[in-house]
């Protein structure tokens, strides 16, 4: 078989998932054992072994204990969307938007008081350490985890006020724009970055995945003139999901 300059172990990996990806190897079959990849590519068994690796590092193929590597059944990505929209009514823009592409959301959230770490506190343009509420949310498709998230809201902004929970009280599940006007703070903008990386074990034990699996993580952080009012982390897994923006043309 000949092969172009990639390492070997690189150009082992690419051919077999070719072969994952036009069928000839489907789902739930098992991978060609280290030493038939060895035999049929002529490579050494370090090569054989780092290319298996490869393919599970990509989340294609997984381990079963006492069974061997086998081929995993990629799912069909779905959307989820993200836009500019926030409903009259003040319902949650997450389940608003969801229920837009036909998912069935809900979520569950727990929220703490603590003090805000370096990074925390440069995005919310606060002192490290200053008093900040976190909240953790689960978001679920169908009883599905499929999105993870942790805000984060200066105290100096929404304590002693009706709003420093964001999922109880009288405006409890409304959105950040909602319950910042409810304390006459006006939010005019919202910056969103998206980047990738492999997803932390915790966060791959909700989701689903297993160790490997990368993850969209989107970096949110809302304003009032100019003064950061909330910011957060969403965690999406990559394999499952596609995020499909609705911006307004101005």
């Amino acid at each position: 078989m000949t092969f172009g300059e990639q390492p070997a172990y690189l150009r082992v990996a690419s051919d077999l998932r070719e072969k994952i990806a036009n069928g000839s190897l489907p789902p739930h079959t098992r991978l060609p054992s280290q030493a038939r990849i060895r035999e049929e590519y002529g490579v050494s068994d370090t090569v054989a072994l780092e290319a298996r690796k490869v393919l599970m590092a990509e989340g294609l193929v997984e381990g079963r204990s006492g069974s061997g590597t086998y081929v995993r059944e990629r799912p069909v990505p779905r959307r989820i969307a993200r836009s500019g929209y926030r409903p009259a009514s003040g319902a949650n823009p997450f389940r608003q938007e969801q229920a837009a592409e036909g998912a069935r959301g809900t979520w569950e959230s727990n929220s703490e008081q603590e003090p805000a770490s370096v990074e925390v506190a440069a995005r919310l343009g606060v002192e490290p350490g200053e008093r900040v509420m976190r909240t953790r949310y689960v978001y679920r498709d169908a009883g599905e985890a499929m999105m993870l998230s942790t805000s984060w809201e200066p105290l100096s902004v929404t304590g002693r006020t009706p709003v420093m929970l964001p999922e109880e009280g009288p405006l409890g599940g409304c959105g950040v724009v909602e319950r910042m006007a409810a304390i006459d703070v006006v939010v005019d903008n919202v910056v969103e970055e998206v980047g990738a990386r492999p997803g932390l074990a915790e966060e791959l034990l909700t989701l689903g995945g297993v160790p490997g699996h990368v993850v969209m993580v989107i970096e949110r952080t809302y304003y009032a003139s100019g003064r950061a009012v909330e910011t957060a982390d969403v965690v999406i897994p990559a394999d499952r999901y596609r995020i499909a923006y609705h911006l307004p043309v101005r």
